[in-house]
């Protein structure tokens, strides 16, 4: 009986204490505690409140009454930390502590040229016929933006493999049975090739190309399995303005020659060509929202910035100062200055997760803030990668949009996750 009446004044206790929150600063800061940390094996998470702060198991062995309790010195693992008022927990969060992963920071400008998985359309054209201007494609229901991947059931990797078979249709006067991928759709298309007037070559009425070239900037890569992320947008046609499902393509070497500067209401641009050797750095055998990724065939040098970095989660972003580094001016790597105006935590992937704002006075001479090519250039916050430069608005050319890096990481096939996904 007695027992029973001090667990119920006890609980009393706790409950005054719960709704005193508002009125008493420090246990207001132990109820805004999150209940889920995530942090790697090398970083901190601080508990900021006056309030014990208990916690003992495989992982995690925490015992303070300071007004700041660090965790720190912790083994990857699962575990939970418990908050509590004279040795009476509240609160409980859960701990994952993630094995240490870094990575090198690019910034490097890279040349990129991708091969398409078929042909693109990208427009129709009409034939001058003896019956009068028409258009095959069209006529057979080909739209824009459709990528045809077969002809006569032999699979098409380039136009070169296309003329053979439009001249023998065109002699047999038979219709070429086409495969073309429209989204994720798959659709059957009968297309009759026709000649113009006085030649005697056969045409699709079809423009098509198989392949895309540009230019952006190096990200990061894996120092362990070489994997790497470039760009931190989707590659888009630039007549379709659809994305480019890629079937193979490279990144090389490329040499920045001018900048367009940026002004309101229109993107500046880097102006840039691929290096007179052409050297072929690693393939790229992704194109996402989040940018191209592939494998590097050796590691590539930045300058200052060529040792492994640690990186931090969406949830450890904070608004305030940090810097990019990239190229302005033919190969060399520079660091700048930006703020970062707002981040939001991601618990999934999701583009556009900052905005940020660039400050440093000589970037905003040369190029007025964010231009074409710098897209990709990698974000440094309290000496750890945090993200890259996605996109540019374009009434503000000094502001734009950037990715958090633990969403490339994850597109390109590197598992920061392991241990959390073995525990689980």
């Amino acid at each position: 009986m007695k027992n029973g009446m001090i667990k119920k004044a006890v609980g009393a206790f706790l409950l005054v204490l719960l709704f005193s929150a508002a009125f008493y600063p420090p246990l207001q800061q132990y109820v805004d505690t999150p209940a889920n940390v995530l942090l790697f094996e090398s970083q901190e998470f601080a508990v900021d409140t006056s309030l014990d702060v208990l916690a003992s198991d495989d992982s995690i062995d925490v015992f303070s009454q300071d007004d700041q309790t660090t965790l720190t010195g912790v083994k990857p693992g699962n575990g939970k930390v418990h908050l509590g008022v004279a040795g009476f927990p509240l609160k409980a969060m859960d701990v994952t502590v993630l094995p240490e992963k870094k990575i090198i920071p690019g910034g490097q400008s890279i040349g990129v040229r991708v091969h398409t998985q078929g042909v693109l359309v990208v427009g129709h054209h009409l034939i001058d016929t003896v019956n009068g201007a028409k258009s095959p494609g069209e006529k057979a229901g080909v739209e824009v933006g459709d990528m045809i991947t077969r002809m006569n059931g032999k699979e098409i990797k380039d136009m070169s493999e296309i003329t053979g078979i439009v001249q023998a249709s065109g002699k047999e006067d038979k219709p070429i049975q086409l495969e073309v991928k429209r989204g994720e759709e798959t659709l059957k298309r009968e297309l009759m090739p026709l000649k113009a007037k006085g030649e005697h070559s056969y045409r699709l009425g079809l423009y098509i190309r198989d392949s895309a070239a540009g230019v952006g900037t190096l990200t990061f890569y894996d120092p362990d399995s070489k994997k790497y992320g470039a760009l931190g947008h989707v590659i888009s046609d630039m007549d379709t303005k659809e994305p480019i499902h890629v079937n193979d393509g490279e990144i090389l070497s490329s040499r920045v020659t001018s900048i367009e500067k940026g002004l309101n209401g229109e993107p500046g641009e880097k102006l840039a060509r691929f290096s007179s050797e052409r050297k072929v750095l690693g393939d790229i055998n992704k194109n996402s929202a989040f940018g191209i990724f592939g494998t590097l065939k050796e590691p590539i040098a930045n300058g200052g910035w060529d040792e492994p970095m640690e990186i931090a989660l969406s949830h450890q972003v904070k608004e305030g100062p940090a810097e990019i580094l990239t190229v302005v001016n033919g190969e060399e790597v520079k660091k700048f200055g930006i703020e970062v105006v707002s981040s939001t935590e991601q618990k999934f992937p999701a583009t556009k997760g900052m905005v940020i704002k660039v400050t440093d006075p000589e970037l905003l001479e040369t190029t007025g803030g964010i231009v074409q090519g710098m897209s990709g250039s990698p974000i440094i916050q309290d000496n750890k990668i945090i993200g890259a430069v996605t996109h540019v608005f374009v009434n503000d050319p000094t502001s734009g949009y950037a990715c958090h890096i633990e969403w490339m990481l994850q597109e390109a096939g590197v598992d920061i996750y392991q241990n959390e996904a073995k525990a689980s």
